[in-house]
C-alpha cells in the first residue's frame, strides 16, 4: 500500500521504516529541512537498535523516501498518518497546535478519498476535532475518514515492538477505513482490536498510566522494605508470580522518566479534570515518582554528609537503556541537583552523551569516554541508568580506580552480597545497605 507519515520524529520514523520493511511504499514527511536532508543522506537522527539498518535497507529498495512536502505525501498515499509532536503545556494538558496545523494542511491539498490516521498520542475527542478541521478547510470537498491508531512503542526496542506487536488498535467509524487499516497491518499478523475513535484514544493514555502506576507502586513498596529490612526484589518476585499481576514493570528504582510517561500521565489527569471526573490516583503516582528521586538523593547526602566539592561519578544519562533519549531523564535531574549543591560530577552514557552536552542544567558536569574513566578518583558512584555495559564492567577495576568505593545503585543492577565481598559500601533501592566484609 502507499502510505505517508507526517512527522519524522521518534514514532514517525520507526513506523515509516517498519511499514516499508513489510513491503509498503512509504513517504516520511518533516517540516525541518535539515532533518529531511540528513535522512536523505542516510543519517539517522536518533539511536534505536536496528532502526538505521531498516531505514538503509528500505531506502535502497526504494520503498522509503523523505520529503518536506505534505502535498506530495497526500497526493501519493492512500493512508496518511499524523505523527507530529504533542508537547505538554504548563498545566499538564496537551498542545494540539501541531495536529491542528497538519490537519488544515492536509485538508488544503485533499482531492481524493484518503484515510487520515492519528498516530500521535492525543487526548480523547481529538479525532472529532481533526475531522471538524479537515471538513472546514477541505476546499475540494474530497471524501475522507479519520482513524485513531495509537502506538505502543518502547524506546530501546521500538523496532521489535512494531514488527511484533501485542495488539493493533484501530478506532474508526467507517468500514471502508477499517478495511484499509487492516490491510496495512496484515503483514504483522497481530491481534486487531477495532473500537470507536474515543475508546482508541483513551487506550493509549490508560495503558501508559497503568504501567507508571505499577512502577510507582513498587517504588512505594521499596520504601517500606528499606524501613523493615525486607528485600524489594524478593517481594516483587512474589507479587509477580501471580498471573493476574505479572513481574514486568515491578522493578524498584529511582523513578520513571522519558518522553511518554510523565507527559501522558499529566495529560490524562488534565483530560479527566476537563471531563469532570478527576483521576486523583494518578496524582499520587506522580507524587511517589518525584519522592523516589528525593529519597535517593537523601540517601546520598546521608552517606556523604556534604556534597560540596565531592567527586561523584554518574553512570547513565539517558532515561532508560538502549536509547539516546534524555527527555525527562531522572539521571539528568540527579546530576543537575548535585551540581547545584557544589559537587564535581563526571558522567558517562553509552549513547546519550552528545545530547546531554547541550543540556544547560548540567553544563558544569564533565563527560568521560568510558565507564571506567568516569570513576577515576571518584568518592562515590551513582548508577542512574541500567545499561548492560555497566552490568558487565570489571568491578575490581572500578574499586581500584575509586578514591572511596561507595556505590549508590538507583537501578538495583548488582547483587548486594557480591558488592560487599568486593569491598564496596553499597546502597540500593529497597534492599539492605551493605558494608565491605
Amino acid at each position: 500500500m502507499d502510505i505517508s507519515i507526517i512527522g519524522s520524529g521518534y514514532v514517525g520514523l520507526v513506523t515509516g521504516a517498519c511499514f516499508a520493511d513489510v513491503g509498503h511504499n512509504v513517504i516520511c514527511v518533516d517540516n525541518d529541512p535539515r532533518k529531511v536532508e540528513s535522512l536523505q543522506a542516510g543519517k539517522v537522527p536518533i539511536y534505536e537498535p536496528g532502526l538505521e539498518e531498516v531505514i538503509h535497507r528500505n531506502v535502497s529498495a526504494q520503498r522509503l523516501r523523505f520529503t518536506g512536502s505534505i502535498q506530495e505525501a497526500v497526493e501519493n498515499s492512500q493512508i496518511v498518518f499524523i505523527a507530529v509532536p504533542t508537547p505538554q503545556q504548563p498545566d499538564g494538558s496537551v498542545d494540539l497546535s501541531f495536529i491542528e496545523k497538519v490537519a488544515r494542511e492536509i485538508a488544503g491539498v485533499l482531492t481524493d478519498y484518503r484515510v487520515i490516521v492519528d498516530k500521535s498520542t492525543v487526548p480523547v475527542k481529538t479525532g472529532e476535532k481533526v475531522r471538524e478541521s479537515i471538513k472546514r478547510y477541505n476546499r475540494h470537498g474530497a471524501e475522507f475518514d479519520v482513524v485513531s491508531n495509537p502506538e505502543f512503542l518502547r524506546e530501546g526496542c521500538a523496532v521489535a515492538d512494531l514488527m511484533h506487536p501485542d495488539r493493533i488498535v484501530i478506532g474508526a467509524q467507517s468500514e471502508r477505513a477499517i478495511d484499509l487499516m487492516k490491510k496495512v497491518y496484515e503483514p504483522f499478523m497481530a491481534p486487531i482490536l477495532v473500537t470507536d475513535i474515543n475508546s482508541a484514544e483513551l487506550i493509549k493514555h490508560a495503558a501508559n498510566s497503568f504501567l507508571a502506576l505499577k512502577i510507582s507502586y513498587i517504588n512505594a513498596v521499596s520504601a517500606i522494605c528499606e524501613a523493615s529490612g525486607a528485600d524489594v526484589e524478593k517481594v516483587a518476585d512474589g507479587i509477580g508470580m501471580d498471573r493476574r499481576i505479572g513481574r514486568t514493570f515491578l522493578n524498584a528504582g529511582i523513578g520513571y522518566g522519558g518522553s511518554c510517561f510523565p507527559k501522558d500521565i499529566a495529560a490524562f489527569i488534565a483530560i479527566s479534570e476537563q471531563l469532570g471526573v478527576p483521576f486523583n490516583l494518578l496524582k499520587e503516582v506522580q507524587r511517589i515518582n518525584a519522592e523516589q528521586k528525593n529519597r535517593f538523593l537523601k540517601s546520598i547526602r546521608e552517606a556523604l554528609w556534604v556534597l560540596r566539592d565531592k567527586r561523584i561519578a554518574v553512570w547513565g544519562l539517558a532515561f532508560k537503556p538502549n536509547t539516546d533519549d534524555i527527555r525527562s531523564s531522572i539521571a539528568i535531574d540527579l546530576v543537575a541537583d548535585m551540581l547545584k549543591e557544589g559537587a564535581h560530577v563526571t558522567a558517562y552514557d553509552p549513547k546519550g552523551m552528545e545530547k546531554a552536552r547541550n543540556v544547560e542544567a548540567i553544563a558544569g558536569a564533565k563527560f568521560a569516554r568510558s565507564a571506567v574513566e568516569t570513576v577515576e578518583g571518584a568518592e562515590a558512584l551513582i548508577i542512574a541508568t541500567e545499561w548492560a555495559e555497566f552490568a558487565n564492567v570489571d568491578l575490581a577495576i572500578v574499586k581500584e580506580k575509586m578514591a572511596t568505593p561507595i556505590v549508590f545503585d538507583g537501578r538495583n543492577l548488582f547483587d548486594p552480597e557480591i558488592m560487599a565481598k568486593l569491598g564496596f559500601h553499597y546502597h540500593s533501592i529497597g534492599r539492605a545497605r551493605v558494608t565491605p566484609q
